[in-house]
């Protein structure tokens, strides 16, 4: 992505966007617009506009964040190891912007095995009806 492209994106966000999706924060559990949503729609990156996730793959995880059990597609996102904070978990990003999102775990629901646990901040759902 070019510098004025990140610019641009950087401008449009929220200082909360800019914190988790920028700088890897997090949104204190609970707390997010997604946690507890049941529309229908396609989740995307809030910097880039990226499709990332389907409703369809959303589940109640009562860990306090959006949690799905499936990219959308495999040009969705990245995965990489994080270290910070003295844990080793697995960092998810915006594959096309490479937005921080949250992490991935591997205690989700069949039929992955796994949980992409999501900040809302770094979401936009495009509903369907």
């Amino acid at each position: 992505m070019t510098d004025i492209k990140a610019t641009e994106i950087n401008e449009k966000l929220t200082p909360e966007q800019f914190s988790i999706c920028r700088l890897k924060g997090t949104e204190p559990p609970f707390t997010g617009k997604y946690t507890d949503c049941k529309k229908s729609g396609i989740y995307h990156c809030v910097c880039c506009g990226n499709a990332l996730f389907s409703s369809e793959t959303k589940y109640d995880s009562g860990s306090g964040w959006p949690s799905f059990w499936a990219v959308l597609s495999a040009q969705s996102v990245t995965e990489q190891a994080d270290v910070s904070h003295g844990m080793r978990r697995v960092e998810v990003t915006c594959q096309t912007c490479d937005a921080h999102l949250g992490h991935v775990f591997t205690d989700g629901p069949a039929p992955t095995g796994m949980r992409y646990c999501i900040n809302s901040a770094a979401l936009d759902l495009n509903e369907t009806l």
